[in-house]
Formats: structure tokens, sequence, C-alpha cells
């Protein structure tokens, strides 16, 4: 398939925050948003799989973002678009109030040593900036391989005192293009299953 539609790539000098997501693409519908979109398999295969959805891919690591731009233009997706750039400063700054109706965030960096947390993306800050931007009734669904990083991120999104609206856990459903075993999908996930490592799934809704 040839290089189209180089709308796939969004550049943000030609958008000045706030910005309406819609504008990105040439239809209406639901808004789905990947933190940290890596190769883009997951957004590729989801994208595929539920043409009605409206996919934004956000990576920093400039390679994987060339990639993954380039794996979506030759598969010609018209309800894709991917994004280089810190997620937090994107989020913060770009984006309105209740204009995304689900995040998905796997396998984030968990940043093990204590000296680096603060780089984590699971902060309240940022928490509460993802639940701003959600629509009532939307969804924010992550996954990790790390244990400790996964406890932090259950109590920081579920404890009375968070910084956030109430979200309430839901069942969190394999994607539909997940292999069988997979929860996901994603090349990370499958790194780590070959490894042997549990997988730590999360489901919530806003209320």
């Amino acid at each position: 398939m040839g290089l189209t539609n180089p709308d796939i790539a969004v550049d943000l000098d030609n958008y000045g925050p706030p910005m309406e997501l819609g504008c990105l693409f040439s239809r209406r519908g639901p808004i789905h948003i990947e933190i940290g979109s890596g190769k883009g398999t997951f957004l590729l295969n989801q994208a595929r799989a539920h043409p009605g959805i409206n996919y934004l891919g956000i990576e920093w690591a400039n390679k994987y973002y060339l990639y993954s731009v380039d794996r979506m233009r030759r598969w010609q997706l018209q309800n894709v678009r991917i994004l280089c750039a810190d997620a937090r400063y994107f989020i913060e700054r770009y984006l309105y109030k209740e204009g995304v109706d689900a995040y998905h965030i796997y396998f984030p960096d968990p940043w093990p040593k204590r000296r680096h947390h603060k780089r984590r993306f699971f902060r309240p800050t940022n928490v509460t900036h993802l639940v701003r931007t959600l629509v009532s009734g939307g969804e924010l669904r992550t996954a990790t391989d790390h244990a400790e990083y996964f406890e932090i991120i259950k109590n920081l999104l579920l404890r009375d005192s968070a910084p956030t609206a109430i979200f309430e856990p839901i069942e969190f459903l394999p994607a539909s293009t997940a292999g069988t075993g997979e929860w996901v999908g994603s090349n990370f996930e499958r790194k780590y299953l070959k490894q042997g490592r549990p997988i730590y799934t999360l489901a919530l809704r806003k209320l």
C-alpha cells in the first residue's frame, strides 16, 4: 500500500491550546486516546476492528512515533492519528473538559528507582486532568507487569481522598483484537508474557 493520508501525523504547531479533538478527523465519532502507543500495534488493530471510533495515539519516543505513523499510512486508516508529544503536557494544556471517551494506558514506564518516581505518569496532577477530560461514563483502562506500580495506581485512582471525580471499577475485558491469553495485544504485553510475567489490569468508569 502506498504512503497516503499525511494527516495521520499530528503537528501541534498547527494547533493552539485548547484544541477540539474532533477537528483531527474527517468525521464525528467517539474519541479514544492511547498514551504511550509505541509501535502502534494495539492502535492499529483497534482502529481496523472499530472503524466507528476515532483513535489518537500519543508517543514520546520519536523513532516509535515515526514507525507507527508509517504503519498507519500503509493501512490507509482514516480513523487514527498519531502525536509525538509529552502526554502530560498535551492533556493538561490542549484538551477541553469532557472531550475524551476512553483512555488506554498500557504498560507505562514504572520508573522503579525511587529518585525517578516523579517521572511516573500516574501521579495526582495527571490523574486530575485525565478525569477532567473524560466524558461522564468515560473509561480508563490500564495494564502493567509491575506489581508495586499497580498497587500505587489502584490506590491513586480508587482511594476516597483522590483529587479526582469518582471512578467505579468495571470488568477489564480483553481487547477484541487480543490473542489467546492476552489482555491488550500490544508488543510489550507479548514480550512480558513470553518472559512469564503476570499482567495486572484495571478498568474504571467515570461516574
